[in-house]
């Protein structure tokens, strides 16, 4: 597939099919990501693939942890809530994803399934844990950023390879659990995870895409005819 095709075409998918995915495949995947640029070649990123028990208990752990109503636990600064613009770009997703998935405003017992869902890692049959080396964080956003381009790279690249995939934040908020079960370093900072798997075409959510931007709406250029 053309690089363009493939980033014009990817879209978060949020549904997938229970078929496991060959960790051949995932070595595939990983490789191409990992051509992603660094500064100064540092390269912090560590990609922490689980499925399985493994997966299933953190699954299990952040649901259990969320429904006793303890308290979000992330390694990084939570981004709280948005306003503004970036406010109304959130809203708007969320409406697209629930008009797809024909929930009600008023259902507030699907609204919740829909947000547990996030915790559960959306079922994919593989959550990628993306973490950076703490030994950065001295250093500022820099190794976060790097970290973003790999996280990129990594979608992009499953999904030139028919694999569905979303950035999940949700998945790492109770991140004791995804550090316990997924057995990461203390040297590392877990930064976000990536639910990856077979989609699941009849999953209504997945056949929505963003609004974009066009280019007069977020570029400048200076010094051009």
């Amino acid at each position: 597939m053309q690089i363009d095709e493939t980033m014009r075409q990817r879209r978060s998918i949020r549904g997938f099919r229970p078929d496991p995915v060959p960790q051949a495949l995932l070595e595939e995947v990983i490789e191409l990501a990992n051509c992603a640029p660094s500064s100064m070649n540092t390269q912090p990123w560590h990609l922490h693939v689980l499925t399985g028990a493994p997966l299933e208990k953190v699954r299990a752990g952040n649901t259990e942890r969320m429904l006793a109503g303890v308290p979000p636990s992330r390694e990084i600064r939570a981004h709280g809530k948005y306003e503004g613009v970036h406010r109304d770009r959130q809203v708007e997703i969320a409406k697209q994803l629930f008009a797809a998935m024909g929930i009600e405003r008023h259902d507030a017992e699907r609204r919740q399934d829909w947000v547990m869902r996030g915790f559960r890692q959306f079922d994919a049959p593989v959550s990628v844990v993306v973490t950076y080396d703490k030994a950065l964080d001295e250093h500022g956003p820099v190794a976060i950023f790097d970290a973003g381009a790999v996280t990129y790279g990594l979608v992009l690249a499953a999904w030139s390879r028919g694999l569905g995939a979303v950035i999940n934040g949700q998945g790492i908020m109770q991140s004791p659990v995804v550090r316990e079960h997924a057995r990461i370093p203390e040297d590392q900072v877990i930064l976000t995870c990536v639910a990856l798997g077979w989609p699941d075409e009849s999953f209504s959510a997945n056949g929505v895409k963003s609004v974009r931007r066009g280019v007069g709406e977020m570029a400048t250029f200076h010094g051009f005819d």
